[in-house]
Parts: C-alpha cells; sequence; structure tokens
C-alpha cells in the first residue's frame, strides 16, 4: 500500500510539474495561433497554424519587416498578424500606392501589389515613441495601420513576433 500512495505521489507532483512549465512557456516564452483571413496572403495563408515568439521583444525593439502579432480591441481572444512597416518617430506616408518613410520610397523585399487606399496614411502618419505602423502583406485586403479603427499599434499591446509556421509545413 505504502509503494502505491508513493508512486500515485510521484505522478501527481510530475504532472503538476508538466502543467508549471507548459504554463510558464506558454506566458512567456510562446504560443500558438492560427490564421484567420486572407491579410497576410502570399506569406500566411489562411489556416496556417504560428508559433508567436513572446519573449525577444523583452531584450530588443521589434524590427522593420518583422511579422508580430497583437490583440484586436474590440473582441476578446482575437488577434492581428501583420508586418512592421513604420518604426517610433518616423513618419508614414502612402502617395501613388508607394510607402515612403520620412519622405524616401520604402523598397521592400519582396512582391506586394501597389496599394490603392492609403486610408489615413495619404497624409503623413507620425510615429509617436513606442508606435509602429503596420501592414497586411495583402495590402489591398488588409485592416491594418491605415484604418483608424486600428491605428498605430502599441509596442506594449505587441505580444509578440511570429517564429515560424507550425503547419501546414
Amino acid at each position: 500500500m505504502k509503494d502505491v500512495i508513493k508512486e500515485l505521489v510521484g505522478w501527481i507532483v510530475s504532472i503538476l510539474l508538466i502543467v508549471a512549465v507548459s504554463y510558464l512557456i506558454v506566458t512567456f516564452v510562446g504560443q500558438r495561433t492560427q490564421v484567420s483571413g486572407s491579410s497576410m496572403e502570399t506569406t500566411l495563408s489562411d489556416g496556417d497554424h504560428l508559433i508567436v515568439d513572446k519573449i525577444s521583444y523583452r531584450f530588443r525593439e521589434p524590427q522593420r519587416y518583422e511579422i508580430v502579432v497583437f490583440p484586436y480591441r474590440y473582441e476578446k481572444n482575437t488577434y492581428y498578424i501583420k508586418r512592421i512597416i513604420g518604426l517610433p518617430g518616423e513618419t508614414i506616408q502612402i502617395k501613388d500606392g508607394q510607402i515612403l518613410i520620412d519622405g524616401e520610397t520604402y523598397q521592400e523585399d519582396g512582391e506586394f501589389p501597389g496599394i490603392e487606399n492609403a486610408g489615413v496614411a495619404e497624409t503623413k502618419v507620425a510615429l509617436d515613441s513606442g508606435e509602429y505602423f503596420v501592414l497586411g502583406d495583402n495590402r489591398n485586403n488588409s485592416e491594418d495601420s491605415r484604418y483608424a479603427d486600428m491605428g498605430n499599434v502599441k509596442k506594449r499591446n505587441i505580444i509578440g513576433k511570429v517564429w515560424f509556421i507550425a503547419s501546414p509545413w
């Protein structure tokens, strides 16, 4: 009987340890999320499962061109996935379908369509300290910083950056 109790306590301790470590990893290191929609096509597709790195931005600032995850402010447990274009202290403008950063045309890595709707970025958008201008890769089918209901994304609201696509492979 004593051996059975010892074995049971061992299992309970192991399970509690696994749950605690899992909680710490999901809370502070990384989490899984799923793409819903086409705003990041062709980089990310609807249904892709992603692993989000939640720890990097505790040690460094987000960089231009990184894909970040942040909450949608109007609906709980809903997240946006967008690419950082503008950094704190810069001005962003979209003119004739092109992105201008501090008045200079931004040369992007990759093929992106010309932007048909500049939204609020039709005039210069100044980014304050800790603010980022984000766009979806599917530029003409994305709700992003060009729209007043989203606007600039504050660093404190960024959950993390997309680390890798977990599935499909």
